[in-house]
């Protein structure tokens, strides 16, 4: 039986087993997918454990440590010099799922990062989503803390070193959320607005990252929070009569892509779709 799992520390909770799983049943394919739970300063002495497994995920505080680990990285792995997934062969190779599950996630929608896009928040995720933005041709928005002004200039940094053309400014979030009045004027139009902060995450489910009338003309909403299943910001873009998803498509689609690159695997929509909703029903 092959075996594949999780490091990360500390784990706690974690749907990677069921998703896997339940990817590789979709495969007809029974194998062993554990947590493993690794301390950092355990990481350099279970390289020879890891070589035992088929391939693995990676989850935080390893992504950037499991880099020494492998011989070779994936475009998207080399960009953001983080790594989450590993196919273990010849050779060992570190990939960059996360990039494969938010670019899925807005196709799935129907909706375009080559579009006008608002952007809250500009941290770890946050970064990734901004230069996939801007390489995708997208004008963008940026709204961050004022105390989070230094992740933001560094994110415009390094999408104009990538794309030196690239439209991208940054708006500062006065109150907490995120409302026309940060603007100061020039409200961008909209296409897609894109929730990478944490606010309306459980337990605090009543907050919104922006105010609602943010959402005036917003034909797409991605909110990167998967627990609860609807947050008050997909709930309220719907009202509005926007399309949204919550990030547990990104969180089952990342996985989709670990299975693409460990069995060049293909999955129909309906077991996806399926999928996406049946771990949904467990937060």
């Amino acid at each position: 039986m092959r075996k594949f799992g999780l490091i990360g520390h500390p784990l706690g909770h974690s749907l990677s087993p069921q998703i896997h799983t339940r990817l590789f049943e979709l495969s007809g394919e029974t194998v062993d997918y554990q947590l493993y739970d690794i301390a950092p300063e355990e990481l350099a002495d279970k390289h020879d454990f890891l070589k035992s497994l088929d391939g693995f995920n990676i989850t935080i505080p390893h992504k950037v440590e499991i880099i020494s680990y492998c011989d070779r990285l994936s475009e998207g792995a080399q960009r953001y010099r983080s790594v989450n997934c590993v196919a273990n062969g010849a050779e060992k190779v570190g990939y960059n799922t996360d990039v494969m599950g938010f670019t899925k996630s807005i196709e799935m929608m129907g909706a375009s990062l080559g579009s006008n896009v608002l952007l809250i928040g500009c941290g770890g995720v946050g970064r990734m989503m901004a230069i996939e933005t801007a390489l995708s041709g997208g004008k963008l928005t940026i709204a961050a803390l004022k105390s989070d002004e230094a992740l933001a200039q560094q994110a415009v940094k390094e999408i104009k070193d990538k794309k030196p053309d690239a439209d991208v400014r940054i708006v500062f979030i006065n109150n907490g959320a995120l409302s026309l009045s940060d603007f100061e004027g020039d409200i961008p139009q909209t296409d897609l607005l894109v929730n990478a902060c944490p606010v309306g995450m459980y337990p605090k489910s009543d907050r919104m990252p922006c105010t609602p009338e943010v959402l005036e003309g917003v034909k797409f909403v991605f909110d990167a929070i998967y627990n609860p299943r609807e947050t008050l910001l997909a709930r309220t873009a719907r009202e509005k009569g926007a399309k949204a998803m919550t990030g547990m498509a990104m969180l089952v689609l990342q996985a989709v892509a670990a299975h693409e690159i460990w069995d060049n695997a293909t999955y129909n929509k309906e077991d996806i779709d399926k999928l996406i909703s049946d771990m949904e029903a467990l937060v």
